[in-house]
């Protein structure tokens, strides 16, 4: 995987983000579903924030390799409503972000979103069906 930017560009990009979630946060009063916005909000500046971590200690190709993983174990959230699981849909927006930031080859990307696991196969239970093993 070729990485155009530098890791100071890539510090300098999250810091950018995490600023913008920053904003969302103060303005979240103002919106329909303040409680799911700041929520969002939150899960978008954890994601940059975590990163950012991760970047200060390795290299960019590395860090996009750490965020696709992130990105991998996200449950699939489409479809439910806009105030329904406001920090997995955070926590997917702010890797998008990251993504679109790094230039990540879009079908990349489209293969790590094909390995989510769906959002109702985790919400039906922590244990395994009957019959069915949780060892992969």
């Amino acid at each position: 995987m070729k990485s155009l930017m530098t890791t100071e560009q890539l510090l300098q990009g999250l810091k950018h983000y995490r600023r913008i979630a920053r904003q969302d946060l103060l303005r979240a009063p103002e919106t329909p579903y303040p409680d799911a916005f700041r929520t969002h909000a939150e899960a978008r500046r954890a994601v940059y924030g975590e990163l950012e971590v991760y970047a200060a200690q390795h290299a960019s190709e590395d860090v996009i390799e750490y965020a696709l993983s992130l990105y991998r174990s996200l449950p699939f959230s489409s479809g439910t409503p806009e105030n329904e699981y406001a920090e997995i849909k955070g926590r997917e927006n702010g890797l998008e972000n990251f993504f679109l930031m790094v230039a990540l080859d879009p079908r990349t990307r489209r293969e790590a979103r094909s390995q989510r696991p769906k959002l109702g196969a985790l919400l039906a239970g922590a244990a395994p069906a009957q019959g069915v093993s949780s060892e992969a």
